[in-house]
């Protein structure tokens, strides 16, 4: 490069994202179960059905601490702009319902790291 030539921009390249037939479907979950480590965040999803005592992991997804901290912030951006279009989001604590997403004390798993609802 000469010394009078501008740096030159990086090369900017489009991601194509693939979705398959059975992702598209999607997956429903009424339950989350954070677990953690000092490398990694799990989150299982599963369903819980009133009645039934046993509840299967239908996904679960582990990322680094660092992608965890940008889906968050990813989640609280589109949350955001969803709750300025239609309105905030109701969270009641739904006490007579012994699931669902929502933050309770942290409880030690085996393994280490800690889970939360």
């Amino acid at each position: 490069m000469a010394e009078n030539e501008p740096p030159q921009a990086p090369i900017q390249q489009q991601l194509q994202v693939e979705l398959g037939e059975k992702e598209a479907e999607g997956i429903y979950s009424n339950l989350a179960i954070i677990t953690h480590s000092p490398a990694e965040f799990i989150l299982d999803f599963t369903r819980v059905t009133p009645g039934v005592p046993r509840a299967r992991v239908h996904a679960r997804i582990i990322m680094t601490p660092q992608h965890f901290k940008l889906l968050l912030n990813a989640m609280k951006e589109n949350i955001d702009r969803f709750e300025a279009q239609y309105g905030e989001i109701k969270t009641d604590r739904q006490a007579e319902h012994p699931f669902g997403f929502r933050t309770s004390p942290p409880q030690s798993v085996p393994g280490g790291g800690e889970k939360i609802h």
